[in-house]
């Protein structure tokens, strides 16, 4: 999709280079609703929550934001009281130029944990930044905030409502740090859609669950996660019906999967998006164990990455997850090859067959327990020497 339709009514944008990491790239974005807005998010569970986070979830529950500023190459986490006091200067620096209240404002980095911000460098950007936000900026913004990112994270879906048309677009970074619940990630979605702030977050949450909850590429959950959503009102649309929301629900749903998809596939040194579903667990929590346990164990993502079908490795990481399972129950498949049956490996020539899928760059690893009926699933990646080699320079 060209730059050109990342576009939102109502909304701009703006990215600038403010010395805040290093590289010649822009570290620094700003978004901006020309009208009120409503907004709703979700935050990470990590216990050790980044100054930004703490300034953003405090000043969303008033359900309304016009701008979002957020920083690249320091993550504002672990910097205490002074911290905190560093996001909520960005905010009344950033409400200054823009001329509206601070607490419109929603504060977000991304970046090394435990160095202060340079507010000196970010308060000289910002006059510039406000000056230069244009509808066609949010491509730019979306770069800003990538760290060890291999490309900017953007998709769109266009629905109507009350006989209105409307965009949801998201924008996201996330690469590393990144899993269930609130896999570092960020994401920001545009709407011109008018709708209430707590409707706005009855549709984000059930959506998040079934998208960013259901990834992982390292099995760390941030500091700094978060998910924001706001909503204009520029497609001027009146009450909205069940069916409107129902329809918004489906297209915000589709937008964050597709991000979803996008972060996995562009997890640090990834080369194999896999989808690991569960299938007939003896509760539905079980499922979600039993799938986040397999897409996290180190030992099956590095056979992931080799093309091994190891069904050994995947039988010890269920069987260490604490889930009621039979070994003799269990089926293993690689998108349509089965290679175990009832606990046992169905040979040489199914494993050959299997890891011939696994070549490719995107494959399901399904496992069914036959132990009840319900089922999970979590989209992860490999885990390659390229990972260990991101993430052993990240801070030198």
């Amino acid at each position: 999709m060209d730059d050109q339709t990342y576009t939102v009514n109502g909304f701009k944008a703006a990215a600038m280079n403010a010395g805040l990491r290093k590289g010649d790239g822009a570290d620094l974005a700003l978004i901006f609703s020309d009208r009120p807005a409503t907004a709703a998010g979700v935050f990470t569970t990590n216990q050790v929550k980044a100054a930004p986070v703490l300034w953003t979830r405090q000043h969303l529950a008033g359900g309304k934001a016009r701008a979002i500023v957020a920083n690249a190459g320091n993550a504002n986490a672990c910097t205490g009281a002074p911290g905190l006091k560093d996001a909520g200067l960005t905010a009344e620096k950033t409400a200054a130029v823009l001329g509206i209240d601070p607490a419109e404002v929603m504060v977000a980095s991304t970046g090394v944990i435990g160095a202060r911000l340079d507010m000196e460098r970010i308060c000289a950007a910002l006059p510039a930044l406000a000056r230069t936000l244009s509808p066609e900026g949010i491509p730019e913004a979306a770069r800003a905030i990538m760290t060890t990112d291999s490309f900017p994270k953007m998709s769109t879906f266009d629905g109507r409502a009350d006989g209105r048309p409307y965009r949801i677009l998201g924008l996201a970074k996330g690469a590393g740090m990144i899993m269930p619940h609130m896999a570092t990630m960020l994401c920001f979605i545009l709407s011109d859609i008018a709708m209430s702030a707590d409707a706005l977050q009855q549709a984000l949450m059930p959506s998040v669950e079934a998208t960013f909850n259901r990834i992982t590429v390292d099995g760390d959950t941030s500091t700094n996660d978060m998910v924001l959503i706001t909503a204009n009102g520029a497609a001027q649309n009146n009450a909205l019906s069940k069916g409107d929301l129902k329809a918004f629900q489906g297209g915000l749903k589709g937008v964050l999967w597709e991000l979803s998809r996008m972060i996995v596939k562009d997890g640090e040194g990834a080369t194999k998006l896999v989808d690991v579903k569960i299938q007939n667990a003896h509760t539905p929590r079980e499922a979600a164990v039993a799938a986040r346990t397999v897409a996290n164990s180190s030992l099956v993502k590095t056979a992931f990455y080799g093309q091994d079908p190891n069904w050994g490795r995947i039988l010890a990481a269920l069987g260490r997850s604490g889930i009621h399972m039979a070994e003799s129950r269990v089926d293993i498949y690689v998108d349509d090859v089965q290679i175990v049956s009832g606990g046992l490996g169905l040979g040489a020539q199914a494993e050959k067959q299997a890891a011939v899928r696994m070549k490719g760059p995107e494959f399901a690893l399904i496992i069914d327990l036959n132990n009840g009926t319900y089922g999970d699933y979590v989209l992860t990646c490999d885990l390659t020497h390229e990972y260990v080699s991101i993430n052993a320079d990240y801070r030198t």
